[in-house]
């Protein structure tokens, strides 16, 4: 692989000094030996002065969080990254390559999630140039290549886990933002590497079920939110009836035989997981008759 060579170059601001001078020069011989009617001495002048025309086309600018790529006749020579005026051969070849910091945003596709439902999923991706001879030389085109690896990288990583987790220990796609855009920046750089690109951040900007499932998918998620209400609300009436009988018990308020008990923990139960307000019935018999 090709790697950056950091080039030093003379500045541009010595070389706009030098060079007027020497056409000036140059041309000021030149004319003194036409004078003079000295041919040969006029003709070497003449090839000096071209010379050092052809020098100015020598001079290029760097702007800041910029790298100009140094070819001469096809060979790499080198990456300039001083910023300002500079000047160096003539006959290299410049390109420049922006070393600034960009965002891609996917588009939203569609994937099967490692369950094999389908959802839709986006994400953005912030990346930057660190070696601009590989993006240069060893991608057709760095700037495509990121866009068309990182839709890889995501599909990848969207097919590797669930959109949601059934219990603590799984990693989901929904409930773990910050793991899953962890490993995305990881999955993105791996694909990156060879093109002189890093990958300083990824996150998922869109994720839902496929309109397809998306009706079905909410009533399950509706279904398993009572499931988890309900026994969040029985729980804690099992706890308060267990209360109730130990403190009637301990002190002394009333002795309830087992059949009692019973009856006692099916009204409150009743009364404590009800979904309306229950309503008191006053019995002017006992319980055995």
């Amino acid at each position: 692989m090709i790697k950056e060579k950091v080039r030093s170059v003379a500045s541009g601001y010595v070389a706009l000094v030098i060079l007027p001078l020497l056409t000036a020069g140059c041309a000021l011989m030149f004319i003194r030996s036409a004078v003079q009617d000295k041919p040969a001495t006029a003709a070497i002048f003449v090839i000096g002065l071209v010379v050092t025309l052809i020098c100015y086309k020598g001079f290029f600018m760097v702007h800041p969080n910029q790298a100009k790529v140094l070819q001469l006749f096809g060979t790499y020579v080198g990456s300039v990254r001083q910023t300002g005026l500079r000047w160096a051969n003539p006959f290299y070849s410049k390109e420049a390559i922006s070393l600034r910091v960009r965002n891609f945003e996917s588009g939203v596709m569609k994937v099967n999630d490692s369950s094999g439902n389908p959802i839709d999923i986006a994400a953005v991706v912030v990346w930057k140039v660190v070696d601009s001879a590989e993006a240069v030389f060893e991608v057709d085109d760095y700037q495509s290549f990121v866009q068309i690896q990182s839709e890889a990288a995501l599909r990848n990583l969207a097919t590797s886990y669930p959109y949601e987790a059934h219990d603590d220990h799984t990693i989901a796609l929904r409930s773990d933002p910050q793991a899953i855009a962890e490993k995305l920046c990881v999955e993105v750089q791996d694909r990156l590497d060879k093109a002189g690109v890093q990958a300083l951040e990824a996150r998922i900007t869109h994720l839902a079920y496929a309109q397809e499932i998306a009706s079905a998918m909410l009533k399950r998620q509706q279904a398993q939110a009572i499931v988890a209400a309900r026994r969040q609300i029985v729980d804690g009436a099992v706890g308060m009836v267990k209360m109730a009988l130990t403190e009637l018990e301990e002190q002394g308020v009333v002795d309830l035989d087992e059949e009692r008990k019973a009856n006692m923990v099916s009204n409150l139960l009743v009364v404590l997981c009800g979904e309306e307000n229950a309503r008191p019935v006053l019995n002017a018999g006992s319980l055995y008759s």
